[in-house]
């Protein structure tokens, strides 16, 4: 049995991994959730992170601390109308889907949902504000929309963490079923 030692950051070889699976995040309104996306985007491979309406965007003293400065390096952009970039991602053959519980809403568990992104289409993951979640329109606009099931007292947890949590989901369904660009 080899000896279990704790590695440190220098260690790390960071991978151009890098998933078709695209982040919206609408209306998030703490800098340190925006922060965490871009921090969690980096740390999964996901191909971009596009900030929309009311979300803070870099420069941004809170976003940088709190990503590590994961923000100089993670590909992203900010546009004022999610809707209209929702629509242009599906024109481009983007899977919208969005992660907001609803009366349609399907478990991130589920088969429906694992032969869903087994269709191999780039996906568009739509999460929205921290209070208000993602807007009618843009569950309207969405082709699914997925939760993660909850089974404790309380009926949501942190963005950054649900976001984490689908993303995982979503990059391991693409690795099993597909090789990332």
């Amino acid at each position: 049995m080899h000896k279990n030692i704790q590695l440190n950051h220098s260690d790390h070889k960071p991978s151009d991994t890098r998933f078709p699976l695209v982040i919206i995040a609408n209306d998030i309104a703490d800098p340190l959730n925006t922060g965490g996306l871009f921090r969690m985007t980096d740390a999964l491979g996901i191909e971009k992170l596009y900030l929309c309406g009311e979300t803070s965007a870099p420069p941004n003293t809170k976003i940088s601390r709190t990503s590590r400065s994961t923000d100089k390096y993670v590909d992203h952009e900010y546009h004022a109308d999610a809707e209209a970039l929702v629509k242009t991602l599906k024109a481009a053959g983007a899977l919208a889907v969005s992660m907001e519980i609803s009366s349609s809403s399907i478990a991130i568990s589920s088969a429906e949902f694992e032969r869903t992104i087994a269709c191999g289409r780039p996906v568009c993951l739509i999460v929205g504000s921290e209070n208000t979640g993602v807007s009618e329109t843009l569950l309207s606009l969405s082709d699914l929309t997925v939760h993660i099931p909850m089974h404790g007292y309380n009926s949501s947890m942190n963005l950054v963490s649900a976001a984490s949590i689908a993303c995982f989901e979503i990059t391991r369904l693409m690795q099993s079923g597909n090789d990332p660009v």
